[in-house]
């Protein structure tokens, strides 16, 4: 065994390009001897590559976009709430519907105590607002009242102007930093910055425009495009016949892998103000955006088993398929191999020979289904960004020549041990 073992790795390197050469000729051959033949026995393999890597590319670009959503939340970042994210199973509303929310008597708190954090802020929203700026106006919008540090903790990228002074945090002055879009209805051919709006009959300064966030298959929270930030002391006098119900957002240390410690810490703090009794379940919520990260994974491992179910059984065909193209081949070509090996042509010679022509034939179908994928990637699919990666090109290729090879093996082996005398003597 081990001697032709060695054989075929002596014959695969001393003659490389003969060997790619002639079983890429026969497996042309092969091909336009009998193209329906050949085209059907590959169309199992074309469809269970399509089938794998068109999943797999959709999910990649799910994936893509669930990340991009979630780098809006902030990194290493714990929203304390009054609500729970629920993802994945039943979802009990109503246990959670008499909780009190969180205060800005608690942010000050947690600020002043807390000691695993990098930063703290509060944040409060109302949508479906309607801003104003002379005869220009613009519809379900979204005003966000935040404190001084949020801009530490989400994404908030600013292109013009400038971030809010602890003065006008601290007198909750009336201006704002507005979205793309909300800059783009009002101020269509000006500079927004320094120019005041009405929100809710009241104006605003504008000092600073974010950078546009586009379309986003799934949205957290409000658009940034089409939300207007003032400081959250503004926006409790301008909503205070409102019921309040925000959130505060905790930025972890580096140090703190996990955000285990701020977790506890903030357990610890929240249960005391509280004055939450041993025995008392706790009355608030802390979510992380990796609780979502997790529950999205484990959809799209979901899909990838699926992908390689209905795949895998296309594949069987298609390797069917190619054992049947190759016998065919080996009893077509059986006067040929004697003759070969009259010639001095060795046992893994031929096995190679025939190993790579099902390799060749196994990589057109293959080559086929990654077309098909490209295709599909060309067609529109709104704010999901598809495209087909050289990963899963690299991917569909190995899964291609590995089916080429198990299905090849025997027929090739076959081919491998017939007897120079006989093999000459046959008809094919």
């Amino acid at each position: 065994m081990a001697t032709f073992i060695f054989g075929i790795l002596a014959s695969l390197l001393m003659n490389p390009f003969r060997l790619t050469f002639e079983s890429f000729r026969f497996a042309w051959q092969a091909l336009k001897s009998n193209l329906l033949r050949t085209t059907l026995s590959l169309l199992g393999v074309t469809v269970g590559i399509f089938a794998i890597i068109a999943v797999f590319t959709i999910v990649d670009a799910l994936e893509g976009s669930v990340k991009g959503s979630l780098s809006k939340l902030g990194d290493r970042v714990i929203y304390v709430q009054k609500w729970p994210w629920g993802f994945g199973g039943p979802y009990p509303w109503w246990k959670y519907f008499n909780r009190p929310s969180p205060s800005v008597a608690e942010f000050k708190f947690l600020d002043r105590y807390l000691e695993s954090k990098e930063a703290v802020a509060i944040l409060d929203a109302r949508g479906g607002i309607t801003i104003k700026q002379n005869t220009n106006s613009i519809n379900q919008t979204t005003v966000q009242g935040i404190s001084a540090d949020y801009n530490l903790i989400s994404d908030f990228d600013i292109v013009n102007g400038r971030y809010f002074s602890f003065q006008e945090m601290e007198s909750a002055r009336e201006v704002a930093i507005i979205g793309d879009e909300i800059a783009q209805a009002l101020f269509p051919n000006a500079d927004p910055v320094g120019k005041t709006i009405k929100v809710k009959g009241n104006k605003f300064q504008v000092i600073a425009v974010l950078k546009r966030q586009g379309e986003s298959m799934l949205n957290f929270g409000p658009s940034i495009d089409m939300s207007c930030f003032i400081p959250y002391g503004t926006f409790s006098k301008l909503y205070q016949g409102f019921d309040p119900d925000p959130l505060i957002l905790v930025k972890g240390l580096e140090s703190d892998p996990g955000l285990q410690t701020l977790e506890g810490e903030l357990t610890g703090l929240m249960r005391t103000r509280r004055s939450l009794k041993p025995l008392q379940e706790d009355d608030f919520a802390l979510n992380r955006p990796e609780a979502a990260a997790k529950a999205f994974a484990s959809i799209f491992d979901v899909l990838g088993v699926a992908s390689w179910v209905i795949g895998g059984f296309s594949l069987l065909v298609g390797g069917f398929g190619i054992a049947n193209i190759m016998f065919v081949s080996v009893r077509e070509r059986t006067n040929i191999i004697g003759i070969q090996k009259s010639l001095g042509a060795k046992n893994s010679f031929i096995l190679l020979q025939f190993l790579f022509e099902a390799i060749f034939l196994s990589l057109i179908g293959g080559g086929v289904g990654l077309l098909l994928v490209f295709l599909l990637t060309q067609i529109p699919m709104g704010s999901l960004e598809v495209g087909l990666s050289i990963k899963r090109i690299l991917m569909g290729f190995s899964i291609a020549s590995v089916i080429g090879t198990l299905a090849g093996i025997i027929p090739a082996a076959l081919a491998s041990r017939l007897d120079p005398v006989i093999a000459i003597r046959s008809n094919g």
